[in-house]
């Protein structure tokens, strides 16, 4: 006998949780499958332990260039598995907030194994059958590992298993220069390790502006980290404490890089097998679920968000998602998802956080735009947190203080641009946040200046010389 819910969330990362408690607290009966751990790649492996140990490397690069605050330079004793055991801690922390308890507590059926469709109404273990009128699928993704040769039969890493590591790695070779990939990159030389990054693209952090890739490289190799951009990986050998990866470029040069460790970080695979999608009707690619602008798959009553969806895979997002499915799935009216307003952070020093169009993709679309920039160097808070590196950049309509998309690079810059996407959500203009008292010294004053500079750039030729004349009539 199969048992009964009005909404079936499988997956208990970010848009599963957010999905089974939201529908839980409209008095609806719900049941929440997980295979694994409960929070998901975001609490596990992801953004949680990732923000720690960055934390962590922070620290370590401030003792070792105290210098710069007035002290002595001192060199941090850089125990790796004591680091670990911090980032647990810290895990720790968190982990009741997505606990089975915590979410029986609210009313959920939370049943932990494998399940797969057997209908379109009906998901099993094998022993349990568990029906429901609507479904969400929120299972996530996994690093992708590229069929690189001689790759799989040495222990590489990725973001899910370098948790796991018991010593610091010597000479660290990261494969893959996004987000994941720069992250921990600068992570581990803060910390000590050898690290070179081979990235494919020409630039790092492909998908911002150039400016902000060159500014990240700059840094990185200040920091030691050998940058190899326009760089393959061809095919990794050797043995234990003598691995190397051959790597190759479009000009047909060839360079064989000794490491201890490797780790790939080249993207991320959705989650979509093992859970009968065929013999139900569900479409997908490799991208994943393929879902409508309600984010229904094929089948109406099946739902998808967060990395199993896409088309961003951020924890914030799965959220946002989330939370447009309980609207649509359970309240008269549907409502379009908008992902106009999407902001995301990559959390190197100095942060990169972005929301909206930047230039390249302004370009490529043919959208017209004019373009600010202030430089954080001149900012006071900046200043006095010796955090001078990185800029504001925003883009709006033409002749128009409207935002089209803003990227700021610097400290603490994923705090900061929520000023500025709330103006993009708003519809607020330049003029207004321009016209908005900040508390000084801030380093939201960045936008704030930036405001500023546009207000500056009305300021014609033809208008300043009315003023002046307008002055010298008036107060002679």
């Amino acid at each position: 006998m199969a048992k009964k819910y009005h909404l079936l969330v499988i997956g208990a990362g970010s848009g599963g949780l957010v999905s089974a408690a939201g529908a839980a607290g409209l008095g609806l009966k719900v049941a929440l499958i997980e295979k694994n751990k409960m929070g998901g790649d975001c609490l596990n492996t992801g953004c949680v332990p990732s923000k720690s140990i960055i934390r962590t490397a922070k620290v370590a690069h401030d003792a070792r260039t105290a210098s710069r605050f007035g002290l002595n330079d001192m060199s941090p004793i850089v125990d790796l598995g004591q680091i670990l055991a911090s980032v647990r801690d810290t895990q720790a922390v968190i982990e009741p907030h997505d606990s089975v308890e915590r979410f029986e507590s609210l009313g959920v059926d939370v049943y932990q194994g494998t399940y797969q469709f057997i209908n379109q109404h009906q998901v099993s273990d094998g022993e349990t059958v568990l029906q429901a009128k609507r479904f969400v699928i929120a299972t996530g993704a996994a690093p992708f590992i590229p069929p690189i040769k001689g790759l799989s039969e040495i222990p590489y890493l990725s973001s899910d298993t370098v948790w796991n590591l018991t010593a610091l790695p010597k000479r660290l070779v990261v494969l893959g220069g996004g987000p994941i990939g720069s992250e921990l990159a600068q992570v581990f030389a803060r910390l000590g390790s050898q690290v070179t990054l081979v990235e494919r693209s020409s630039q790092l952090l492909s998908r911002e502006d150039p400016e902000v890739s060159g500014l990240m490289a700059e840094q990185f190799n200040a920091e030691g980290i050998d940058l190899m951009t326009g760089w393959s990986a061809e095919e990794v050998s050797g043995a234990v404490a003598n691995y190397q990866v051959r790597v190759s470029n479009e000009a047909g040069e060839s360079k064989e890089i000794p490491f201890d460790q490797i780790l790939v970080a080249v993207g991320r695979a959705p989650h979509v097998n093992h859970l009968g999608l065929d013999k139900i009707g569900v479409a997908y690619t490799r991208r994943g679920i393929s879902v409508d602008a309600y984010l229904r798959s094929s089948q109406k009553h099946i739902y998808a968000c967060g990395d199993v969806a896409g088309p961003y895979q951020f924890t914030h997002t799965a959220d946002f998602q989330a939370r447009l499915i309980l609207r649509n799935a359970f309240f008269p009216g549907k409502s379009k998802i908008d992902y106009r307003v999407v902001p995301w952070c990559t959390f190197t020093d100095p942060e990169v956080a972005r929301v909206g169009l930047n230039e390249t993709e302004a370009n490529k679309q043919g959208i017209p735009y004019d373009v600010f920039r202030y430089e954080l160097k001149d900012l006071d808070r900046a200043i006095c947190e010796r955090e001078r590196e990185g800029f504001i950049k925003v883009l709006t309509k033409p002749k128009g203080d409207q935002l089209l998309g803003a990227m700021i690079v610097g400290a603490h810059a994923g705090d900061v641009v929520h000023e500025l996407v709330l103006a993009m959500q708003a519809g607020i203009g330049l003029k207004q946040i321009a016209a908005t008292i900040h508390i000084y010294p801030t380093l939201a004053e960045a936008c704030k200046r930036i405001a500023d500079t546009y207000q500056r750039s009305r300021l014609t030729t033809r208008s300043k010389q009315w003023l002046q004349r307008y002055f010298t009539w008036r107060f002679g």
